[in-house]
């Protein structure tokens, strides 16, 4: 969740100002690579077969911290790629921020630093007539080679470039020398809405239409996914739908509510109530921007109701469930969910979830097929809250704390991959780095 989901609320949450202390971040140690070691004669290794294993333990890297949980069926194979030290120390969380899963949530949403990034906007104009805004940095365009890796970042509802756990995986991967784009979804982040529909966690086909438009365009490029909350959702129900066929190269999912109806039922209890009217007051306001493009709709519609949800449920209920053609909205949630699509993920995955997450609730997370599957793997820390995770060096108001943890990762799988040249004739007779016909870019 973002600061534009509490935007709404008001007095319903409480004021809540950052303290003026500096902390100054922990110093991270990097593992040392593994070295050939010493030949050792004949008579030493028969005489001390011991120092024989000590050495060869040694090499291996340490185990994951008790503290987080570490599962998956790419556990041994994903594990010691991982750079920073941050999975074999105890996950601690910011003092006085974290106690509490809601205070976290909420201090991450509203006094998170905003990084300043130039964006240059790309509208593409969907197959349905439907649009999209791709947010690049501006200028990588000229400045990175045509052959850098791209990553694609998915945020979560009503979420856009806008936020502030977007602005800061945006300066991380730059940093690292990577093209990136943000995928704002119809009506987010000020994309613009042409068609009476919005998006959903059913509907793939504005993923699919993006992946295949950024490939198309790089290449040369690996492509790459991260998706938060409800955008972690589509992206791994759309991996599960492309299963061998899929172009990405690796992909990372957070906070992602896997079973939306566990999430559903959740959201609707004790504080999350404050979540859900905050929701549904983001959803509103962007439907009222675009309440023409609905009026005289028959059918099921209850368009009335939908411009004044007082829950995400009931605008679902009225509009979304609607337009993707589900029976109720109790049938698009369970046939939405990304837990029954891990099983045909055949693109390596991280998942990263906080065990007190108010919104993407512990047990939805499929927790079986993510141990059944050699692609997956799943860490779960202790706290952390929704796209909270006020931890690690940039704590309290820098990165979260699993940036640099999905970085390493990404960044080992792009070490590991070179595109193949039978990419490049699947769209033969397209010019690389071209602007397509009929898109429009602005600077942002």
């Amino acid at each position: 969740m973002a600061r534009a989901y509490f935007s709404s609320v008001g007095s319903a949450v409480p004021s809540l100002k950052p303290p003026s202390f500096s902390a100054s971040p922990p110093s991270f140690r990097h593992l040392s690579s593994s070295s050939s070691q010493p030949f050792l004669s004949a008579s030493r290794t028969d005489n001390n077969p011991t120092s024989t294993a000590s050495t060869m333990s040694s090499d291996l890297p340490p185990p994951p911290h008790p503290s987080l949980e570490v599962i998956g069926g790419a556990k041994d194979s994903f594990l010691p790629v991982f750079k920073t030290t941050l999975l074999h120390r105890p996950y601690k969380p910011y003092p006085f921020f974290a106690w509490n899963r809601h205070v976290e949530t909420i201090f991450a949403a509203f006094f998170r630093s905003l990084p300043e990034v130039k964006f240059r906007r790309e509208c593409l104009r969907t197959s349905d007539g439907g649009s999209v805004a791709l947010d690049w940095v501006s200028g990588d365009h000229t400045r990175l080679p045509h052959d850098s890796p791209l990553l694609i970042l998915l945020p979560g509802l009503t979420g856009g470039s806008q936020d502030t756990y977007v602005r800061h995986m945006v300066v991380r991967a730059r940093s690292k020398g990577w093209r990136v784009v943000v995928f704002n979804s119809r009506g987010c982040g000020d994309s613009p809405v042409t068609t009476p529909q919005f998006y959903s966690a059913s509907f793939l086909g504005d993923m699919s239409e993006v992946v295949a438009h950024v490939s198309s365009r790089y290449l040369k490029a690996n492509i790459y996914a991260v998706g938060w909350s409800l955008g972690a959702n589509i992206l791994v129900r759309y991996l599960g739908q492309e299963s061998h066929a899929c172009v990405l190269s690796g992909a990372v999912s957070l906070c992602n509510p896997f079973n939306l109806v566990i999430a559903d039922e959740d959201f609707r209890k004790g504080f999350n109530i404050v979540y859900d009217k905050a929701l549904s007051n983001a959803l509103c306001k962007i439907f009222k921007k675009h309440a023409l493009l609905f009026e005289d709709l028959g059918g099921e519609y209850n368009i009335p109701v939908a411009a004044n949800a007082r829950s995400v449920r009931e605008f679902d209920e009225c509009l979304t469930r609607v337009s993707f053609g589900f029976k109720s909205v109790d049938d698009y949630y369970s046939n939405s969910c990304s837990s029954d699509s891990i099983k045909n993920v055949c693109t390596p995955l991280l998942c990263i979830q906080a065990a007190n997450d108010p919104i993407a609730p512990s047990r939805g997370i499929p927790r079986e097929d993510i141990k059944a599957n050699s692609n997956c793997l799943l860490i779960v820390t202790p706290k952390g809250g929704h796209l909270g995770w006020v931890a690690g060096e940039g704590a309290p108001f820098g990165a979260p704390w699993t940036d640099p943890v999905l970085m390493d990762f990404l960044e080992h799988l792009e070490q590991g991959r070179s595109k193949g040249s039978s990419s490049g004739n699947e769209v033969a007779g397209k010019k690389e780095g071209s602007e397509t016909e009929g898109l429009h870019f602005v600077e942002v």
